[in-house]
């Protein structure tokens, strides 16, 4: 069966881009979609918010493919051209704050740093796993758990082949597990308050983090919590607009790609109905955002569909 992907006709240019959590270096690690995503979007400030590379698997045995040093490559040939790069280790890549305020290849690294908005809002960019209580009092614990992700990323590719099979759509186990299991719906909303309280110790007016592999936009208490997701299951980022706007980007989504795949396998090419509808937006993101609106609005099952959040940020 042939795929074609959605297209996208120009760079999407944005003010800062925000990543986290690529896990390079791993199985699991959707190296392929990012470099996609690298190739289609500019920005003037790159954010690399840790986990960029699995230190911890890699420790374990090596894993590397080719999309992975092309990833890097691609990173390295972005801030030579003159993009902002800036890198904040997180756990997994914690052998990189060994070399915290020094550069290479032009990319700063940072334990962490503020970003200061359009509108003027200071927002604290850390990996967030200081404010993991598991990684803070039993880092053994943290380590099992990241054992036991890895096999349920392993059953997940698996379970998903014989839904393929069968004609299903990609169906995330972790993600299901994320959001119906109390205990990690209660472990996600306790680290959101957390990091929202340390953003506001540091007189911070938001906080941008990854680690927990859940991109989300939301007020908590008067501070903007913003995490920016991964690119293991989600394949999603943070990005600013130049009037201020923050948005999670699907990437996935936006370009037809299917999450748990091995290679960057598409949907099939959009209805006439929505390149008709592009045509006529003004960029190519709300070109997706019309098509997107075109193919449920024609669904027989009709119903609210969130592929992106999204929070406008007031000035002072």
């Amino acid at each position: 069966m042939e795929f074609t992907l959605r297209a996208i006709s120009d760079s999407l240019k944005f003010r800062a881009i925000f990543i986290s959590d690529v896990h390079l270096g791993t199985r699991g690690c959707k190296a392929d979609f990012l470099l996609d995503f690298l190739k289609h979007t500019e920005s003037d400030t790159l954010y690399l918010i840790g986990d960029i590379i699995d230190g911890w698997r890699l420790r374990k045995g090596w894993y590397w493919l080719q999309s992975h040093n092309d990833v890097v490559q691609k990173i390295l040939r972005k801030a030579r051209k003159g993009t902002d790069v800036i890198y904040v280790p997180g756990n997994h890549d914690e052998f990189a704050r060994d070399y915290i305020g020094l550069e290479f290849g032009s990319i700063k690294v940072r334990r962490d740093i503020f970003h200061h908005g359009v509108n003027g809002k200071r927002f604290l960019i850390m990996h967030g796993d200081e404010c993991d209580g598991v990684m803070i009092y039993a880092k053994w614990l943290a380590l099992l758990g990241d054992y036991a992700y890895g096999t349920a990323l392993a059953f997940n590719s698996w379970f998903n082949s014989a839904r393929r099979m069968l004609g299903l759509p990609y169906w995330s186990l972790s993600k299901y597990l994320k959001h119906k299991v109390k205990n990690a719906v209660q472990f996600i909303s306790n680290y959101e308050k957390e990091m929202a309280r340390f953003a506001k110790d540091q007189q911070a007016d938001g906080v941008i983090c990854g680690h927990i592999h859940h991109a989300e936009i939301k007020d908590i208490d008067g501070i903007t919590y913003c995490n920016d997701g991964d690119w293991v299951e989600s394949c999603t980022a943070l990005v600013e607009h130049y009037d201020g706007r923050f948005e999670i980007l699907s990437w996935a989504e936006m370009r037809g790609l299917v999450p748990g795949e091995a290679e960057p396998h598409a949907l099939p090419a959009p209805l006439a109905a929505r390149d008709e509808l592009a045509t006529h937006a003004r960029s190519p993101l709300e070109a997706f955002h019309k098509a997107k609106e075109c193919e449920y609005s024609s669904s027989p099952t009709r119903g609210l569909h969130k592929s992106t959040a999204s929070s406008e940020h007031s000035s002072h």
